[in-house]
């Protein structure tokens, strides 16, 4: 039996809902055997209501652990919380020396329940070395609208043009995670690839459970490529598992409640239309 390998190059949730914890579960679900390279450790200070403290690892430490993942080869790969220009020019080497063609970039710039770019300067570092090695960039509202330089995301449209400025950067494609944040009667993601616009809808779920849910996403996006799935047929497969993750998210304690990982294999699918703009 052989298993397609995936390797998540991102930070720790010590919580277990988001970062290589969300990747390896949803690894897991997808059929795929996980690997780690740890960029931080992030925790959550209990008696400061859950404030999120970074633990970066030192950068020799990073390197090891993708050497130790290269040497078994990989199939695909994905990015996620890069605290420094070195480390993202240290994960676009990984890439390069991989030799993979699926690479999924999830621009991770804030915690969840934090609102401050972690890292400002690393934006511009995004912009360089990981958007033109990416097969799929995965931004939230937030995220896209620093990308591609154009502040607050505020409809379709406006998803639209961000869009189509970060694949100009020289991504492949990319999907805007509109989600319930965005005014709209739908949790509403778009897909853009250089050629057309492609909006994928699902019912909104009445939870603030969703701690997990863009890390979820984008390694669903991951393991879909590696098992073989065309890129469209991946995000859209990958839109439906996270929506089913978040119409079963629980609570984990008085500050968070994470998606449930294993929910798409365990109750009803939630059902995601896919309509061409």
């Amino acid at each position: 039996m052989s298993l397609k390998k995936t390797l998540t190059i991102a930070g720790s949730d010590t919580s277990g809902g988001a970062g290589i914890q969300a990747d390896l579960k949803t690894f897991q679900e997808h059929g795929t055997y996980g690997m780690t390279a740890l960029t931080t450790v992030v925790t959550m200070d209990p008696a400061n209501h859950w404030h999120h403290n970074v633990h970066p690892l030192p950068i020799e430490t990073l390197k090891a652990q993708i050497d130790t993942a290269l040497s078994t080869g990989v199939d695909a790969v994905k990015t996620g919380m890069l605290g420094s220009v070195e480390i993202i020019e240290t994960a676009a080497a990984a890439i390069d020396r991989s030799g993979t063609s699926n690479v999924v970039i999830d621009p991770v710039m804030v915690c969840k329940g934090e609102d401050e770019v972690l890292h400002p300067e690393t934006v511009g570092a995004m912009q360089e070395h990981l958007l033109p090695r990416a097969t799929v960039v995965t931004p939230n509202l937030f995220e896209a609208g620093q990308l591609a330089g154009n502040g607050p995301l505020r409809s379709i449209e406006d998803m639209k043009e961000a869009a189509h400025k970060i694949v100009e950067l020289g991504a492949k494609s990319v999907v805007i995670k509109g989600g319930k944040q965005l005014n709209h009667d739908k949790a509403v993601d778009l897909f853009y690839d250089g050629q057309e616009f492609i909006l994928l809808e699902a019912e909104k779920a009445d939870t603030t459970y969703n701690h997990g849910a863009g890390c979820t996403f984008a390694a669903a996006v991951t393991a879909n490529l590696a098992n073989g799935l065309e890129l469209k047929e991946a995000v859209s497969n990958a839109k439906e598992f996270v929506t089913s993750a978040i119409h079963h998210g629980w609570k984990l304690n008085e500050y968070v409640g994470p998606v449930m990982h294993g929910a798409h294999s365990r109750f009803d699918s939630v059902a995601v239309k896919t309509e061409t703009l």
